[in-house]
């Protein structure tokens, strides 16, 4: 789940960049700043937020409602409490963070490069191809990871919209941990696995990715 979250956001948040980074507006910083407004309320109230919106009788299935689409009898259900709500409210949350380093990359790019490949005869997907996407991938590469690491041991989330369908590897540790009769031995070596992990990642993150190529050509 976090592996398909991670890249369904790079994917989203990509064409969000390279539009507040490459198009030349000049509100490009207002709408940078509508993009991470979210991050001025709380977390919880982020996530619940999204209960009300997705719940039986939330605001799509009352839309769905009025609509005549479906009947206040049967609700889409599914909705809520599953995988599908897990994964989005994970994208609505991180969603910020990936487009941030991606920014950042396509902001440092040299704009004589593209015009130098306009001159040349490139059309724009060419130079897409060929420039604008290599000198970002560095970005994009922390920006997965920017997402990716932290939803591996996510367990809030997947506690209040995920159900028993939405489980994730968080949410074992913190039941072996917080249950009646805790097992906290289980729940150590797998906290431990988990670190280990996010460790490995870290390292290999760090080797492929040198900190000054996410802010610099």
């Amino acid at each position: 789940m976090s592996s398909i979250v991670s890249a369904i956001i790079v994917v989203l948040a990509y064409p969000l960049a390279y539009f507040l980074a490459l198009s030349g507006t000049k509100r490009k910083y207002i709408l940078l700043l509508l993009l991470i407004a979210p991050f001025l309320t709380s977390y919880l109230l982020r996530v619940l937020a999204w209960k009300v919106i997705l719940g039986d009788q939330g605001v799509v299935n009352t839309f769905l409602f009025w609509t005549g689409i479906r009947s206040p009898e049967h609700p889409l259900s599914q909705l809520l409490y599953s995988r599908f709500a897990v994964m989005l409210v994970l994208g609505y949350i991180w969603l910020p963070f990936v487009a941030l380093p991606i920014f950042v990359s396509l902001e440092s790019l040299d704009r004589r490069l593209l015009e130098a490949a306009s001159d040349l005869g490139a059309s724009r997907l060419q130079a897409f191809r060929a420039i604008t996407l290599p000198l970002s991938l560095p970005g994009v590469v922390a920006a997965f990871f920017f997402v990716f690491v932290p939803t591996l041991g996510e367990f809030v989330t997947p506690s209040l919209v995920g159900g028993a369908t939405g489980y994730m590897y968080g949410n074992q540790i913190v039941d072996l941990f917080g249950t009646g009769f805790p097992d906290w031995e289980t729940g150590s070596v797998l906290a431990l696995f988990l670190i280990g992990v996010v460790a490995v990642l870290t390292v290999v993150c760090s080797r492929f990715l040198q900190p000054q190529q996410v802010v610099a050509d």
